[in-house]
């Protein structure tokens, strides 16, 4: 199952189309796409018998994020070890490192974000939207409360991220339009294993990172479970699961993102998204 956010309207995706989730409900669901996440369980059982509801053409350039307005967005950061280690870090297999980015930097996947002055860079990454209330959960039961997985990128503005004599993640990943995510989020029944995507981006069409999810440090069931022993998490929560090799700011010359450029995420079985990018004001 494949939902999506059409002009902010939750969709269900048909083949080639989508189905109006609130119209073919005879407004059971009401469109708004948080709805149905509130109420997964139902909405799960209620889409397992829409196969006959009316299909429109979908216009992907009124595709949002599939998840716009989380209650919480939590990112965590050096999740795979090659990551960590150009970046110059210590990884730990003990202590989770967590940051929030803010909901006004969501956007949707086609979007064209206007870069702020500094050096702004890309983290490809695969994301959690949950489905079910979690908070003191173990790791055996979290996938039990995911909705399911969508592509994100941590767009980071590294100078003032990384600013002395206190790093600000959560300010320097924060500006407007710095967490894109989409086309759609992907239920996790869809997987065959969804411990293991591949998971890549290209800036202009040249390969920037290139790995697959089941070398994070942190698989996803033990993120929930780590995250819910001190935050509650409530549906369409979203967590951005970290970013593997090959960021821009770690490369010798350094690569960053200008103005004109295109960026493009994808993440196996779901799909990609494409980010272009504006100079600023």
């Amino acid at each position: 199952m494949r939902i999506v956010s059409v002009a902010g309207r939750p969709g269900l995706l048909v083949g080639d189309g989508v189905v109006d989730i609130a119209e073919a409900s005879d407004g059971l669901f009401p469109p708004d796409v948080h709805a149905v996440y509130e109420r997964w369980a139902e909405f799960r059982a209620w889409a397992a018998g829409a196969a006959d509801a009316a299909v429109k053409p979908l216009d992907e350039t009124q595709l949002d994020s599939p998840a716009p307005r989380p209650g919480q967005v939590f990112a965590i950061g050096l999740n795979y070890l090659d990551h960590a280690e150009e970046a110059g870090l210590d990884a730990s297999t003990d202590a989770m490192v967590v940051f929030a980015k803010f909901r006004s930097s969501i956007t949707g996947p086609f979007a064209e974000v206007e870069l702020p002055r500094g050096s702004v860079d890309f983290e490809a990454e695969l994301v959690i939207v949950m489905g079910r209330h979690a908070h003191r959960i173990d790791a055996a039961q979290a996938w039990d409360h995911v909705a399911g997985l969508t592509v994100g990128q941590d767009l980071s503005e590294r100078e003032l991220q990384l600013r002395p004599p206190t790093p600000q993640f959560s300010m320097g990943k924060s500006f407007p339009g710095f967490a894109p995510m989409g086309p759609a989020l992907v239920s996790v029944d869809e997987f065959e294993n969804p411990d293991d995507l591949a998971i890549s981006c290209t800036l202009n069409g040249v390969s920037m990172q290139r790995s697959r999810t089941k070398l994070m440090i942190f698989p996803v069931a033990e993120i929930i479970a780590r995250l819910s022993a001190t935050v509650p998490l409530a549906p369409g929560d979203v967590i951005f699961t970290g970013t593997p090799s090959g960021i821009g700011f770690a490369r010798d010359p350094k690569v960053l993102i200008q103005p004109g450029d295109e960026l493009v995420t994808t993440v196996e079985g779901i799909g990609s998204i494409r980010t272009r990018f504006s100079a600023g004001t």
